[in-house]
C-alpha cells in the first residue's frame, strides 16, 4: 500500500481526525505575509481544513491532493473542487502568491525533494511565500502504512537555500499537540 492508497482507504477516519486541528498559529503567520485576495495553492489539502480558513479570509485557493477520496471530502467541506494529482506532476509558472504545503512534502522520497522545491519555486509569483512542514528526524521509509521522509531543521534549510531565489527563510520547530513525542519542522520563505 502506498500513501495515496492509505488516504483513499482511510479517508473518512483521516478527515474526522484532522479537520478540527487548530493550525491558526502557522496559518496566521503565512496569511500575514500575503494580501487579501491573493492566490494560494494548498498542496496536499487533505480534509480541506486549512483551505477553508484561507477561503474564509478572502484568499483565492486552489486545492490539490493525490487522494481522490480525500479530495471528494475536501470538496464537500470547502465547496471548492480540488485538483486530483500527484504533486510531482505540477507544472505552474508564476501562478500563486502563496503555497501552503502542510504535512504533504513529507510523503516524498528525499531524492525527489530538490526537483519538487524547484517546481514550487517556479509556481510562485515574484515575492510569493511558501510554507512547508515536515516531521523532525532522520527516518525515511514506511511507517503506519505510509511513506515518510523526516528532516532535521538544518537539512530542510539547506534544501531551501539550494533553490536559487528563496530568501527571508524562517525555520522553527514545534511539538505536536495531538501526538506525543512528535516534533514538526516548519519553514516560511519568500521568492525573490
Amino acid at each position: 500500500m502506498d500513501s495515496v492508497d492509505y488516504y483513499n482507504k482511510y479517508s473518512n477516519a483521516y478527515f474526522d481526525s484532522t479537520v478540527e486541528i487548530d493550525m491558526s498559529e502557522k496559518l496566521d503567520r503565512f496569511m500575514e505575509m500575503l494580501d487579501s485576495g491573493d492566490t494560494v495553492l494548498d498542496l496536499g489539502c487533505g480534509s480541506g481544513r486549512d483551505s477553508k480558513v484561507m477561503l474564509d479570509n478572502n484568499f483565492e485557493v486552489t486545492l490539490l491532493d493525490a487522494s481522490s477520496e480525500l479530495a471528494e471530502l475536501a470538496d464537500i467541506y470547502t465547496g471548492v473542487e480540488p485538483l486530483v494529482m500527484d504533486m510531482r506532476e505540477i507544472d505552474f509558472e508564476g501562478v500563486f502568491d502563496g503555497i501552503w504545503a502542510c504535512a504533504s512534502l513529507l510523503h516524498l522520497p528525499k531524492d525527489d525533494m530538490p526537483d519538487m522545491l524547484n517546481k514550487l519555486h517556479a509556481a510562485l509569483k515574484s515575492g510569493g511565500v511558501i510554507y512547508i512542514s515536515v516531521k523532525k528526524g532522520d527516518f525515511e521509509g514506511f511507517r503506519q502504512e505510509r511513506f515518510y521522509a523526516d528532516y532535521e531543521p538544518e537539512e530542510l534549510r539547506k534544501l531551501i537555500e539550494d533553490v536559487n531565489g528563496f530568501t527571508d527563510i524562517d525555520i522553527w520547530t514545534n511539538d505536536d499537540a495531538h501526538v506525543e513525542n512528535q516534533t514538526w519542522v516548519n519553514i516560511l520563505a519568500r521568492k525573490r
